[in-house]
């Protein structure tokens, strides 16, 4: 799960229609607050990016070079990783896991945040409503 989407959640949890967000919103702080979690997402990613890492290149380069003689791609080794030509260094992948456990640690924090202030922000949407309300009626006069 990306940093973004991560940050989105409390963001979608309340634009939600507000009889399914109480649970919803629950759900998600529960997830994004549980430490096996977070560890479990943070592991994921690591073990993907790693293994994207370690992904040969070697055989797309030479059809490519075939295709092309004149690309760069006619010069790298048949060996080479996605890792080694994108200039990742090997502890990428366990960097990007860090940062996606970081990233639910906040996103989790924000969505507890969020749904503290839900009721409060939906007296405060009713109150606006209700305000524009009598504002369009007085202008309608």
């Amino acid at each position: 799960m990306t940093r973004l989407a991560l940050l989105a959640l409390p963001l979608a949890a309340l634009a939600a229609p507000l009889p399914v967000a109480a649970s919803e919103t629950n759900e998600t702080v529960a997830v994004l607050n549980d430490p096996v979690m977070q560890d479990r997402m943070a592991d994921t990613i690591s073990a993907i990016v790693g293994a994207l890492m370690q992904m040969p290149v070697g055989p797309l380069a030479e059809a490519v070079a075939r295709v092309d003689p004149e690309s760069d791609a006619a010069y790298l080794p048949a060996d080479a990783t996605l890792g080694e030509l994108a200039g990742r260094d090997p502890d990428y992948a366990d960097r990007m896991g860090d940062d996606v456990r970081a990233s639910a640690r906040m996103a989790g924090h924000a969505a507890s945040a969020m749904a503290t202030y839900a009721p409060l922000l939906k007296d405060m949407a009713r109150d606006l409503a209700a305000q524009w309300e009598r504002e369009r009626e007085a202008a309608r006069r």
